[in-house]
């Protein structure tokens, strides 16, 4: 990529000025972001933050599109599961960068001491749901062009911006569902920059894999004052997690990625119970019988270096291995979710785009990283084909999830600066 350092710095001063300009209006806009609750499950509110969302794309210039995603079962009259995308075209199609963040948020949760959709500013903070996981992302990006376009810089690419749902829930309606039908695609979109929290001075790379399984262990039942009639399930799933535990646990912490996954500690493959669940209704009036049926959803965070079918096929040796040795242990094995592991080269032009505006607004370097969980990068990269795609926002990523949570206003601020350099960088 080439461009005059001279008249780059001229329009960066520029920009700069216009970002630091709209500083309290972007603070407002955030502010009405987090008072709208779009919280997931059971993704309420949708239409509406999609609405003022687009409302705004549209009075900044972009061509507006909402898209909901139609025969899902998911999205339901009561619960439209709705996107929205906006386009700037430059005075060239291409390159295209293209701005993503997600409008859901999770539930609320216990422990909060403000009141997490009013959207309080204190201390240099704005509190609220989402804030950080990833309200403040949308409009970090959306208010970064705006600055360019408010300095007066006809941009030779184009700029798309969206805002889309249930990426909290594996993104199938929002970036997922766009990405089959087209709306997102190798041919269309050069960059991606997905405005997660993994902190404003840090650029991630991608994540490691995901398989979400269900073992269902079946049993007999018997009356519960002679259990030997019968077979528990529950105690077949003891032996499955016992065996993870004894067995595959040690296995898996030996593995470690070349990723530049953080915290250090999840550079190993891991597992985990989801959920557990056995015989009757805990709350249930109870009956004096053997479980004749368990079944558990178990997480499994694989490698860049693992190949899935070594993944699934370890889970079905260890199973196997338990029914050989005991003629009453049957099983069932269920995938519920696979997502495989992605990183974009760290000496892509995209990486290297966000680096040097980190460089120039922070003055230092900012580590690549990878995300021990996964985002919609999943779906850029294995159903669109877009090879350059990054992670980038401003928050905390450890506030994510948390009560309290917030997004320190500075961070806001410079991470719109970054955003802003990087565009001029890419599409300038």
């Amino acid at each position: 990529m080439r461009y005059d350092a001279a008249m780059l710095r001229q329009k960066e001063s520029a920009v700069f000025q216009r970002i630091d300009e709209l500083a309290d209006e972007m603070v407002a806009f955030l502010q009405d972001l987090v008072r709208v609750p779009t919280v997931n499950p059971p993704g309420a509110n949708y239409a509406e933050c999609a609405a003022l969302i687009g409302d705004q794309l549209k009075e900044f210039g972009y061509e507006i599109q909402y898209v909901t995603a139609e025969g899902l079962p998911e999205c339901t009259p009561q619960h439209p599961r709705v996107n929205v995308i906006g386009r700037m075209a430059g005075t060239h199609a291409q390159p295209t960068l293209h701005f993503n963040g997600h409008l859901d948020v999770v539930p609320v949760g216990e422990g909060w001491t403000v009141d997490p959709f009013a959207a309080l500013i204190r201390d240099g903070r704005l509190y609220g749901r989402g804030v950080t996981d990833q309200k403040a992302g949308i409009a970090a990006s959306i208010f970064a062009v705006e600055a360019i376009r408010r300095a007066g810089i006809q941009l030779t690419g184009s700029v798309e911006q969206s805002a889309t749902v249930d990426e909290e829930s594996g993104g199938f309606a929002g970036v997922a569902y766009l990405a089959e039908r087209g709306y997102f695609n190798r041919t269309q979109l050069d960059y991606v920059v997905i405005t997660e929290p993994l902190d404003y001075d840090r650029i991630c790379l991608g994540h490691r894999g995901v398989y979400w399984f269900e073992v269902v262990t079946r049993g007999r039942t018997a009356h519960g004052s002679m259990p030997f009639l019968g077979t528990s399930a529950i105690d077949c799933m003891a032996r499955v997690i016992h065996h993870i535990e004894s067995e595959l646990k040690p296995k898996l912490n030996q593995r470690r990625t070349a990723m530049p996954v953080e915290p250090a500690g999840a550079r190993a493959a891991t597992i985990n119970v989801n959920a557990l669940f056995g015989g009757q209704p805990i709350d249930a009036l109870q009956t004096p019988c053997v479980a004749d049926v368990s079944r558990a959803i178990f997480d499994r965070r694989f490698l860049l270096e693992e190949p899935f079918v070594e993944v699934r096929g370890e889970i079905v040796a260890l199973l196997e291995s338990l029914r050989q040795t005991d003629a009453e242990f049957r099983y069932e094995l269920h995938d519920r979710m696979i997502v495989h592991p992605t990183m974009t080269a760290p000496d892509a032009a995209l990486v290297q785009a966000m680096t040097e505006a980190i460089q120039t607004t922070l003055n230092q370097t900012p580590p690549l990283i990878a995300s021990p969980g996964t985002y919609d990068q999943k779906h850029f990269a294995r159903i669109a084909g877009i090879e350059q795609c990054i992670a980038y926002g401003p928050g905390i990523l450890n506030l994510a999830h948390q009560p309290d949570e917030y997004c320190e206003l500075k961070h806001l601020v410079s991470a719109c600066k970054a955003m802003a350099l990087a565009t001029l960088r890419l599409v300038g």
